[in-house]
């Protein structure tokens, strides 16, 4: 028997996620990000981690013309952050957002309890989104409780 989509994701939703910004600049140097879930590690040697985008946010093309993208996971205090870079203005999501950039030129969040930079090593369609699979150049965390993501809403881990 079929699952239909919103079974899909009623389903699906069950899984507990960290929530991350995966971000990206655009061929005239301008940041692009948007909130993901599905971000993983891929392997130790070499050191590799995967992030899926769907193809029509506006973050995928830049990823594949600037073949680097960041992660920045983020810190339970961030649900506003989370909800910005989930959103609809493109050009206005990093207004008022502290970053920087790594090696790559992927903008990093200041607020970010841990980060990956970057280089694209390889890509995978998947359905309606692409799997980027990217080599991780440079990184660093701290000690912080993240923001995580169950059944649609975001939440905190108990203590």
């Amino acid at each position: 028997m079929a699952v239909e989509s919103d079974e899909f994701r009623r389903i699906l939703g069950h899984w507990t996620t960290g929530v991350a910004v995966v971000a990206t600049v655009t061929e005239h140097g301008e940041p692009r990000g948007l909130t993901a879930n599905a971000v993983a590690s891929v392997s130790l040697e070499p050191r590799l981690v995967l992030a899926c985008i769907e193809r029509g946010a506006d973050t995928h093309g830049s990823i594949l013309a600037a073949g680097c993208f960041s992660i920045s996971v983020l810190p339970q205090e961030a649900e506003r952050t989370a909800r910005r870079f989930a959103g609809e203005a493109t050009e206005s999501k990093f207004d008022g957002i502290a970053y920087h950039t790594g090696a790559t030129g992927a903008p990093i969040l200041d607020e970010a309890l841990a980060w990956v930079d970057c280089r694209l090593h390889a890509r995978h369609d998947a359905g309606d989104h692409t799997i980027f699979v990217g080599e991780v150049v440079a990184g660093d965390a701290h000690e912080a409780e993240p923001l995580v993501y169950y059944r649609g809403g975001y939440n905190r881990l108990a203590p």
